[in-house]
């Protein structure tokens, strides 16, 4: 591996606190780590070997070598995510300073493809809800498929523009904005990158990043702690951020936790003297990250009210009760109904689609299935969900049967008739019809395996 940084990009750089030339140089000549973090909610399976821990996240780790994660099929299970470990930063850093016992509404603004909303949804509990946006719609989509795959139903997947969330006064608890940038930090993953650095972009991606903050702060409650981050390694859409920030709105600062032998460089802005925290890959065994924690001042307030005339209601006892067959523990849950779609949710979110009906919404809660005359069409989302029920019928398929499953090419699987989950050592997939003479296979073709 042979990497040439441009000149101009490593003297821009070199001011920066921590920063080591000849280390760095030398250490974009080596491959990345590969690192994951297990998904809390479901098994841990696995078809290799976990190396070392991240020290910074409670369920990450190292591995010794990339597996092929496209056929791996816990990978596609959502038992776990490919993450680089810097990444994971959030975790400690939002740990410190954030209870998470409480019911919390926390918003992943530029979440795709939803590293950081994964995250950000293990460290939350059932009752908050995690609203996770994507602007571009293309990116959206992935998201959606990503967050899907976890398992859980406290979240909703927005597509919409920053600048609408500035409608919503004092809504969130929490949120992470890992801001669009000049992308420095991931040069040694994303080769195609370093002919795109300039001056000129990164501090047109500064312009972008500050739009985007003064769009987003309003939303943030009082009392609320709002993360942001960036894979850059430049001083204008770091610490200057961060100066900026502390000067335009009442924001306070907050020191995040650090042990020595982590490596990460613990830096200070310049005018406010604000912490932030940067990771090289020469000391820390990641990509370039940057991160840095702010409080709103001010008494948290509830910031959600009754709407007069809700659009979303609860559906009545009986009707949820013929889903006991589909979701355990049924009478746990909230359920509503859009359109024919039975959407399984909690209070909060409930409480959040009722009050901000502006939103374009890609994804609420997780959707159970489709009524259609007397029958349920099972979605995919409950496939993988966390809350199925275990008196649905499966097929228990071997890794060859399951590769054909999600290549969607022919099958040949014994089952009864109907519905049946099909599934890899008791891990859900997604659907099959069996109707004696012949099986339809409805995976959705965005979760299609297509190498």
């Amino acid at each position: 591996m042979s990497l040439q940084l441009p000149q101009s990009f490593i003297d821009s750089i070199c001011p920066c606190n921590g920063f080591n030339k000849d280390a760095f140089i030398e250490a974009h000549q080596k491959q990345p780590p590969v690192s994951i973090r297990l998904n809390p909610f479901k098994p841990m399976l696995l078809n290799f070997e976990l190396n070392e821990i991240v020290p910074w996240s409670q369920h990450a780790y190292y591995l010794t070598e990339r597996p092929n994660f496209t056929y791996d099929i816990p990978f596609q299970a959502g038992c776990y995510y490919v993450q680089e470990a810097g990444s994971m930063f959030i975790e400690h850093a939002l740990k410190s300073c954030v209870d998470f016992s409480k019911t919390l509404c926390a918003l992943d603004l530029c979440a795709s493809p939803g590293g950081k909303s994964t995250l950000l949804n293990s460290l939350l509990n059932p009752e908050s809800v995690l609203i996770a946006n994507e602007v571009v719609k293309q990116r959206a989509d992935t998201l959606a498929l990503n967050l899907t795959k976890w398992g859980t139903n406290n979240i909703i997947v927005t597509n919409n523009d920053p600048s609408l969330f500035n409608q919503l006064k004092k809504t969130f608890d929490i949120i992470l904005v890992d801001a669009p940038c000049s992308g420095s930090g991931l040069f040694r993953k994303q080769h195609d990158a370093i002919n795109e650095w300039s001056l000129d972009n990164v501090n047109l991606c500064q312009q972008r990043q500050k739009r985007i903050l003064s769009e987003i702060v309003d939303s943030l409650n009082e009392g609320g702690t709002l993360v942001y981050s960036t894979c850059s390694y430049s001083t204008e859409e770091n610490e200057d951020i961060v100066d900026w920030l502390l000067t335009q709105f009442e924001l306070e600062n907050i020191k995040i936790p650090n042990e020595d032998s982590w490596n990460i460089v613990e830096t200070q802005s310049t005018i406010h003297r604000a912490y932030g925290y940067r990771f090289y890959p020469d000391k820390t065994k990641s990509e370039g990250f940057f991160c840095a924690l702010f409080k709103k001042t001010g008494e948290p307030i509830n910031a959600f009210r009754k709407t007069k005339k809700p659009t979303f209601l609860e559906i009545n006892t009986k009707e949820k009760l013929n889903l006991d067959t589909w979701i355990k523990d049924v009478s746990k849950h909230s359920i509503t109904k859009f359109k024919e779609d039975y959407l399984l949710i909690n209070p909060l979110i409930l409480q959040f689609i009722n009050q901000f009906p502006q939103l374009y919404y890609k994804k609420v809660g997780t959707t159970i299935g489709t009524k259609l005359k007397n029958d349920l069409v099972p979605h995919h989302d409950l496939a993988l969900s966390i809350y199925i029920s275990s008196q649905i019928q499966r097929i228990e398929c071997s890794y060859d049967e399951i590769i054909s499953f999600l290549k969607k090419d022919s099958l040949v699987i014994s089952g009864n008739n109907g519905w049946n989950l099909v599934c890899y050592k008791e891990l859900g997939l997604g659907w099959v019809k069996h109707l004696g003479n012949r099986i339809n296979n409805y995976l959705p073709n965005e979760y299609r395996i297509l190498k």
